[in-house]
């Protein structure tokens, strides 16, 4: 395991937090959704209570190397003070010679959140030199503080290259989704499951390959169910298939059988001739889908076969969606699996969710308090999944 903030005296330090901050702005410049920004704050506040002075950083969206108002933090500084109750100090740039100077006079117990480290070109390329311009802001007895699961899976300077320069440790965020992740990869209690949806199974194939030794049942839903179901002849209409992939879909449920492990595909379905709002919908009570419709989602009798296995289920692990949720016509069977799981949590299931359209899902339904954990990261989430280490967790401290 990694240390955390608990592990290390933090006492009046200054402090260095790398944050997930990469939130949804509207068109007023207000914060759409505060969701991450809540998430840090059990860390913040800790650092609070310890006297700390903190120093936030963060990205926001996918500026080319170059400041770009858009993606400016400010709305973000402006909630999280709302959220904090306290001051935050919203600096001009990044490791400017005014940011230096705030940096330098913060004082314990202040805030100061960093303009979008994005905006500089050395950030994704995981620079030493810039790395260390950061990591001179809390100076030679600072301490890092890694909270941002949304960006560990990538190396880049502020996540990575920065702790080459400061003792880094995990915040509580972190080491929440550590733990759970590492529980029900290491040691999960069977029944086991995985319920694996969304678009495309090119995106899924290293964490179906790496669960195939670890859990007893896979109930794939979504646009992906389409591939493995053409893969066994059974006739799909319109649906989105990734023809490469078809060999692919035949030699993962060859594997799967193999090792003994229930792969569940739909067995009926919702179907439409247009995926919009309005287009009428049609069951199909049968696992073949006719000629000139599309798959947008399961139907009932796949929805009954699999209810037994998730209510039985003492792990569960959920990553995409089983339809076109976003669309009401097309939720019934996104609803229905986050109801399940949602009971199966009540019943003992340790219950985890990662990846944004299941998350964005579990908030269209109001079900956001029937999980034990909802990951906060969805490429996170995924590599992990896939049995990678990943850059941003490997450079903290061990305990």
């Amino acid at each position: 395991m990694k240390k955390s903030i608990k592990d290390i005296d933090l006492k009046n330090k200054k402090v260095l937090v790398r944050v997930d901050y990469n939130v949804p702005i509207n068109d007023k410049g207000e914060v759409d959704d505060d969701t991450r920004i809540k998430e840090s704050l059990s860390t913040l506040n800790y650092l609070l209570e310890q006297n700390c002075a903190i120093i936030l950083m963060s990205h926001l969206g996918r500026p080319k190397g170059k400041p770009e108002e858009k993606y400016s933090l400010k709305p973000v500084a402006k909630r999280l003070e709302e959220l904090l109750k306290r001051k935050v100090i919203m600096a001009k740039g990044i490791i400017d010679e005014e940011t230096k100077k705030l940096a330098k006079e913060l004082k314990n117990g202040e805030v100061l959140l960093l303009e979008n480290v994005r905006f500089d070109p050395r950030e994704e390329k995981n620079d030493d030199q810039f790395a260390k311009e950061l990591a001179s802001l809390v100076g030679d007895n600072g301490v890092f503080v890694q909270d941002a699961f949304g960006s560990v899976h990538r190396a880049h300077a502020s996540t990575h290259a920065v702790a080459k320069f400061l003792p880094a440790v995990c915040g509580f965020l972190l080491q929440k989704e550590i733990t759970y992740f590492d529980k029900i990869l290491t040691s999960p209690e069977k029944p086991f499951i995985a319920i694996l949806g969304g678009a495309k199974v090119s995106d899924k194939i290293g964490v179906i390959e790496n669960l195939l030794d670890k859990v007893n049942a896979i109930i794939i839903g979504g646009a992906m169910a389409y591939t493995f179901l053409l893969s066994r002849g059974i006739s799909v209409g319109n649906s989105l298939v990734e023809q490469d992939k078809l060999d692919l879909a035949k030699e993962l449920l060859k594997k799967a059988e193999q090792k003994n492990v229930n792969i569940l595909l739909p067995i009926d379905h919702i179907v439409t001739q247009k995926i919009e709002p309005t287009a009428e919908t049609k069951y199909v009570d049968s696992v073949d889908i006719p000629n000139g419709y599309i798959g947008v989602d399961i139907g009932k009798n796949t929805i009954t076969r699999i209810s037994n296995i998730i209510l039985s289920a003492k792990t569960i692990v959920w990553n995409g969606p089983m339809g076109v949720f976003e669309i009401d016509n097309f939720a019934e069977g996104t609803k229905q699996v986050a109801i399940l799981i949602t009971q199966a949590t009540k019943k003992g299931a340790t219950t985890v969710v990662g990846g944004g359209d299941s998350v964005s899902a579990i908030k269209k339904f109001k079900l956001e308090g029937g999980f034990s954990h909802i990951s906060t990261g969805g490429g996170a989430s995924l590599e992990l999944l896939e049995g990678k280490k990943l850059p941003g967790i490997e450079v903290l401290m061990d305990k």
